[in-house]
This record gives structure tokens, C-alpha cells and sequence, in this order.
């Protein structure tokens, strides 16, 4: 009797809470250091109900937007809100192959449009190096890639259409609310809902890739000379050394060099899909425990990628593998930080940085490097000048004594990047304060009070607005 009323007390318990997750749902983001109970989560596929449900929802209620959720500080949630899904909502409306551009719904993934465009010899002006990302979230992160001769996704923006908080449709350009076009495309889904997105397209071109590994005093002539100078280099990237022997000192640069020949061309514009992974999971996870792995996978990747001399299209170029990242863990996590410095900075910079982490406990994985060309269109740019962007990954626990330290030291580096007049990526955790807010963002406090003129009832919010801008 006993045991049947300790069972029936469970089933009843599981079924409580259950109950309550279905209704109150917990929802994260890809770094899961910020859990939050929502009041629900609200999918959409069509746009005349979509804006029916804006116009009918309570004014005080309030809605979050989301992607596929790779922002890692609560861009797309907020407690007690709704979470608007927009992965339904992800048409391919127009497409104008002779004139080169496409017109999406906002939730229609980089790998949606490849598909479509592809086969017509076109390609993705600016993208993340991935493809898996919905538009209308790489639109308000501003994103930018591995392409150095377009800058952020700004530009490649003809137009868009925005349903602001009202339940308004309005059409937004350059030359159409235009300040809209400034403050939406950034702006991290707190002024409306991103319907759909006009984008100009590029040729599919054929790129050789090229390796070259130097030092990081090299570093900088080696891409004046070599890289932005040579018109045939349309994408670049670079990787420094976080192994302990040549920590922050040695680097390896890669360039994807246009191939005028186009014999290859049919031989490699198939789009690829992930390959094997197990490899490199298994060496990024040695990486992640001991400082030997870290050795071990650098000189294994500085040796590949030297000796590996393929041809890739740009399609394919845009969509490389992140499945080897992946990771679960009970105790730590994995995220990601991305700092801006001028170029001329660069020597410097590294030598400063270097000073710091040598100090300080922080277990960093990986360190990409990236060029971004000067562009301040939008409120919220990054790019005040020509800058080299530096993605770092870093593995670090979930305790709240964990997320202090992690914290502690990522204000230690802020600091360094604003003394060398840089800038850092703002859709990852709230770890800087708002004071290196506002000195990286010059233009945030008239950023967040445009947000309430134009959303005076601040029906669009998110864990990010919650921390800086109420």
C-alpha cells in the first residue's frame, strides 16, 4: 500500500511539473547559462496571422524574436514573455537571377537560399562562415564572414519589411525610413518583427585556398601586401596560437585566391555537406582538458591546412562544418567572445592581450581571425574603421563562481581592445559593463531611446535590452 501511494505521488508529481513546463516552458540559449521560464513560445508561417496576432495580443505583453538561438546572452527571451519562432516562417518570395538579388521571409535559412541559388551561378554576398543561421537573425546581429571586399550584412541590404509594435507593415530602405534601415539592421529584434528581406547576390566564383604561417608581427604587412592589395584574394581568415609554446605568437593565414580558369569550376560547385567530423571532435576535445592537446591539435591543423591547397566555391566556403563543435557537459560550457581592433593596432594589441591571459585562468580553445572594412550605417556598428575581428572560443564552468571569474577576466580584455580604440561582438553574454558599453557603442544611449520612441509601450524586449537599456 505503501509503495503503490509513494508511485501514485510520483506520476502525479511528473505529470505537475510537466504540466508546468508545457505551460511556463524554460527556455536557453546555445551557451545554456541563462535558463528563463517564458510564458510561451508562439510559431508563425503566415503573415496576415502574424500580424493579427501582434495587433490582438495584450499591449503590455512582452514578445521576443527568434532564429535558431546561437546568440549566447539572452537575445531571443525574456522572463515571463512570448517567444516568437520565426524558423516557419522561412519563404523564398522572389528571385531575380539576371539582376542578382532575392527577397526572403526572415526566417528562411543561408542554406535555404543557397539551395535556390546555386544552380544559377550565384552566391552570398556576406554571411557567417556557416550556413545554418535564419536571415532575419543574421540581420540583427549584423553579420559579417570570411569576405573582404564587402563589409558587414548591411550592405548587402537593399530593403526589408518591418511589423512594428503598432501592428504597422512598413517598408524600410536607404531611402524609405532610413533611420529604421540604421537601427533595425543591429538592433537585435527590439523594434519590430523582420517580415521580409530583399538581399543582392554575388557571382559563385572559384576561389584556390592558400596557407602561409608566420608570426604575429608579420601578421599585419603579410595582409596589407598580400592579401587586401592582390583583387584576385576575395576571402580570408587566420588562426593564432593558443598552445603554450607559441601562445599568441605564431599564426597561420589562409586566402581563398579567384580562379580565372573555370575548368574546375563544374567539378566543385556541388554544395557539400559535413563529412567526417569525428577527427577533429576528437582533437578539439583533447584541447579542452590538458595543454598538450592544444599543441597536439594546433600543429596538426597549421600542418593541414599549409600543406592543403583545394578549390572551393564561395556557396561552399559559406557553409563550413560546425558539427566537431559541439558540446555537452553537466559542469562547463562553451562561448564565445569577439573583439574588434584597428589593424594598424594589431602588433600591439596581440602583445598586451598576451600579458593579460598569461595573468589570468581562462581556458581559450580556439582564436579565428577575420577583416571587417570600415562601415557605420547602422547605430550599433562595430566597424568604425578597418578592423581585424578576433572570435574567441573559451570553455568555462557554469557555476556562479565559474561565471564571475569568466567575467572578471573578459573585462580585463574589453578594456585592452578599448584602450587600442577597438570594439567588441554584442550578441553574446552581458559580461562587459555598461560603461565599456557605451565606450565601444558611442551611439547606444540614442540607440535605446529610439527604441522607445518607436516602441513606446516596450512590447519588444529581450534579456540584452533588460540589461542595458531599461
Amino acid at each position: 500500500m505503501k509503495r503503490w501511494i509513494m508511485y501514485s505521488a510520483c506520476f502525479v508529481l511528473s505529470v505537475s511539473i510537466y504540466l508546468d513546463h508545457i505551460k511556463n516552458p524554460t527556455i536557453s540559449d546555445r551557451g545554456r547559462l541563462l535558463p528563463t521560464k517564458v510564458k510561451v513560445i508562439h510559431n508563425t508561417s503566415r503573415e496576415e496571422n502574424l500580424q493579427k496576432w501582434l495587433r490582438e495580443t495584450d499591449k503590455t505583453s512582452k514578445i521576443s524574436i527568434a532564429g535558431m538561438q546561437h546568440s549566447q546572452g539572452g537575445h531571443t527571451y525574456y522572463p515571463g514573455g512570448t517567444v516568437l519562432d520565426m524558423k516557419g516562417y522561412n519563404k523564398i518570395i522572389a528571385f531575380n537571377p539576371e539582376e542578382k538579388w532575392i527577397r526572403v521571409q526572415s526566417g528562411a535559412t543561408w542554406h535555404d537560399i543557397q539551395r535556390v541559388i546555386n544552380s544559377h551561378g550565384l552566391a552570398l554576398q556576406v554571411t557567417q562562415s556557416q550556413n545554418i543561421f535564419t536571415v532575419g537573425g543574421s540581420l540583427s546581429v549584423n553579420v559579417h564572414g570570411r569576405d573582404i571586399r564587402h563589409g558587414s550584412f548591411i550592405e548587402t541590404v537593399q530593403s526589408f519589411r518591418l511589423l512594428t509594435a503598432d501592428g504597422t507593415i512598413r517598408n524600410v530602405s536607404r531611402t524609405e525610413n532610413p533611420e529604421l534601415f540604421s537601427l533595425v539592421i543591429g538592433g537585435y529584434g527590439l523594434f519590430g518583427i523582420v517580415l521580409d528581406i530583399t538581399l543582392s547576390l554575388t557571382n559563385n566564383e572559384l576561389y584556390q585556398k592558400r596557407t602561409h604561417v608566420m608570426t604575429y608581427k608579420e601578421y599585419t604587412s603579410y595582409f596589407r601586401r598580400q592579401v587586401e592589395a592582390d583583387e584576385k584574394v576575395r576571402m580570408h581568415m587566420a588562426r593564432i596560437s593558443i598552445e603554450p609554446n607559441s601562445f599568441l605568437q605564431e599564426m597561420y593565414a589562409t586566402d581563398y585566391v579567384k580562379v580565372d580558369n573555370l575548368d574546375h569550376m563544374k567539378e566543385y560547385e556541388k554544395l557539400k555537406e559535413d563529412s567526417n567530423i569525428l577527427l577533429p571532435k576528437f582533437f578539439l576535445g583533447l584541447s579542452r582538458y590538458s595543454e598538450w592537446g592544444k599543441t597536439l591539435f594546433w600543429n596538426l591543423q597549421k600542418n593541414y591546412f599549409t600543406r592543403s591547397q583545394e578549390y572551393e566555391t564561395r556557396n561552399n566556403a559559406m557553409r563550413s562544418e560546425t558539427a566537431f563543435m559541439e558540446y555537452e557537459s553537466a559542469s562547463h560550457t562553451e562561448i564565445l567572445q569577439e573583439y574588434f581592433v584597428p589593424v594598424d593596432s594589431f602588433t600591439a594589441y596581440i602583445d598586451e592581450l598576451r600579458a593579460v591571459l598569461k595573468q589570468e585562468e581562462l581556458n581559450v580553445l580556439n582564436i579565428t581571425i577575420r577583416y571587417v572594412k570600415q562601415n557605420e550605417e547602422a547605430v550599433l556598428s562595430y566597424a568604425k574603421e578597418d578592423m581585424f575581428a578576433f572570435v574567441f572560443l573559451i570553455r568555462q564552468g557554469r557555476s556562479s563562481k565559474d561565471i564571475t571569474h569568466t567575467q572578471q577576466v573578459i573585462r580585463k580584455m574589453i578594456n585592452v581592445t578599448l584602450s587600442h580604440g577597438g570594439s567588441y561582438y554584442l550578441p553574446y553574454y552581458s559580461y562587459p559593463s555598461q560603461a565599456q558599453l557605451r565606450a565601444a557603442y558611442p551611439r547606444s544611449d540614442e540607440f535605446f531611446r529610439k527604441k522607445k520612441e518607436y516602441d513606446p509601450n516596450e512590447r519588444f524586449v529581450n534579456l540584452f535590452y533588460k540589461e542595458y537599456g531599461l
